[in-house]
């Protein structure tokens, strides 16, 4: 029998007033307008049908929400490679509405890197090796692999979920370049923190500090997934994960429903 795992953090608007700076709200929930079966959405079907609300079931309207200042890039989502860049391989960048599901639909394994993560540091490496070597086997092309950081331990409202483990653009392209063509992580972000990579930067002067594990996707094309969860939930592999990420034209991203397939 097969059980579902569901691997997709919850969007939550509340989780707005938890973020360290306003910038990234619109990754972790949208604001909402809210219509209710008493307020906006009764006075919604009474202007359409020009009743009142004693010819209403129980006086109530239709409930519905409009979501604002909601990111392609909120949530649990998928980066096209559109999101590092106009190319990737040579060719021109795919955006998310041109990924075809069946390239959304692989064999999984997680990397188990909790023992060589640090805060704010990119993941060596030798421990992604290490990880892959602890699964029993080695990556598959169109694999989809699955960073565990252990960063589901914090709640959102923990300052710490912020201060993640990242991932290099040398990290990156070791996964690649074994055939992993989606790439999952625990984490909020892929690279390491936004805070990390300005401090490294301007403290050496190398550009390669500069959001390095999404610009890798320039190099080798690969679909980057953000913000899982329940990764403790899965075995290191023999199941199948799908990502199906809402059909948008033309964007750079789109929040996901994640789900993993295990027998």
């Amino acid at each position: 029998m097969t059980r579902l795992i569901d691997l997709t953090y919850p969007i939550d608007p509340a989780f707005r007033d938890a973020v360290p700076t306003p910038e990234l709200a619109m990754i972790v929930g949208p604001t909402v307008e809210w219509y209710t079966h008493t307020g906006a959405g009764r006075d919604m079907l009474m202007r359409y049908f020009g009743c009142g609300p004693e010819d209403l079931p129980g006086g109530e309207g239709s409930a519905g929400e409009m979501l604002n200042q909601f990111g392609t890039h909120c949530g649990t989502h998928v980066d096209a490679p559109w999101h590092s860049g106009s190319v990737s391989e040579g060719r021109p960048a795919r955006t998310i509405d041109q990924i075809e599901l069946s390239e959304l639909l692989a064999p999984g394994m997680v990397l188990d890197v909790r023992e060589w993560a640090r805060p704010g540091e990119a993941i060596p490496v030798d421990a992604l090796a290490a990880a892959i070597d602890a699964t029993g086997r080695d990556i598959r092309p169109g694999d989809a692999v699955l960073i565990r950081t252990g960063q589901e331990r914090f709640a959102i409202s923990d300052p710490a979920y912020f201060d993640y483990p990242g991932m290099s653009g040398d990290g990156t392209r070791f996964l690649t370049g074994r055939g992993a063509k989606i790439l999952g992580t625990d984490a909020i972000g892929w690279d390491r923190p936004i805070p990390a990579m300005v401090e490294a930067y301007r403290k050496t002067g190398d550009p390669s500090h500069i959001w390095d594990g999404h610009y890798a996707i320039r190099d080798k094309e690969a679909f980057i997934v953000q913000q899982m969860d329940n990764l403790a939930e899965l075995p290191p592999t023999g199941f199948t994960v799908g990502f199906f990420p809402i059909k948008l034209i033309g964007t750079s991203a789109a929040p996901a429903r994640v789900v993993a397939f295990v027998d």
